[in-house]
């Protein structure tokens, strides 16, 4: 059943990815933050090599029970800073969450007090629908604060940024979400960003549409009815 969901969820993107440009390369985190060891095994033996976790003990958790299988693991969660020595120990691929630059700061204080030399890959997470049950910096802000991070931060290798769409019925306030996102982040490709993560379960093809090159799917992915 999850390989059917998989190769549903492929086609989908590749549909989506089609439309908006026959060049673009499209990465998939699945989203596994209320499944099982076992379902997230069972994922990656379908083919499936990125999952994204929300809470740093869960992750920690699945990574120590799944320490066998070449998973890449991304944080997608609000991290809270007493948190931030257990994520780094854990290595993630990327954090797409880095909400604030007193954030980055803090991520940055850590890897050169205990890390020494360590590096780890992140995004800025904008707050795109300007909702306040969403983290992130403001639209106006993102560039300002992206460009701070890359000098104040060395450690942290920005990579792009990240929005979750607009908590909203109405398409067109969605997709206002994903314009904005995607705005920022042209902007800041000749700053090295390369990353533009968004889309989930519900509106991953919209974003899609608007240039992301990253999805976080998570229930569409796991659900186990035809």
């Amino acid at each position: 059943m999850l390989a059917l969901q998989l190769e549903r969820i492929l086609r989908r993107i590749e549909r989506a990815r089609l439309a908006y440009d026959a060049h673009q390369i499209i990465s998939l985190v699945a989203v596994s933050k209320y499944q099982s060891v076992d379902s997230i095994r069972a994922l990656y033996e379908c083919g499936q090599r990125a999952f994204g976790e929300n809470k740093v003990q869960d992750l920690r958790l699945k990574a120590e029970a799944l320490d066998d299988v070449p998973l890449e693991w991304h944080f997608i969660g609000k991290l809270q800073e007493n948190k931030i020595n257990a994520l780094l120990a854990l290595k993630p691929s990327l954090i797409h969450s880095v909400d604030s630059l007193k954030t980055a700061q803090a991520i940055q204080k850590r890897l050169q007090t205990h890390l020494g030399e360590a590096k780890v890959r992140a995004l800025l997470q904008i707050n795109a629908a300007n909702e306040e049950s969403k983290s992130g910096v403001s639209v106006e802000a993102a560039k300002e604060v992206y460009e701070e991070i890359l000098s104040v931060c060395p450690n942290l290798i920005m990579e792009g940024v990240m929005c979750i769409g607009a908590n909203s019925p109405n398409r067109s306030e969605i997709e206002k979400s994903f314009q904005k996102t995607s705005d920022i982040f042209h902007s800041l490709q000749d700053r090295g960003a390369k990353i533009l993560s968004m889309g989930m379960s519900g509106d991953f093809e919209i974003a899609i549409a608007y240039g992301a090159n990253l999805v976080r799917i998570g229930s569409k992915l796991f659900e186990t009815k035809l």
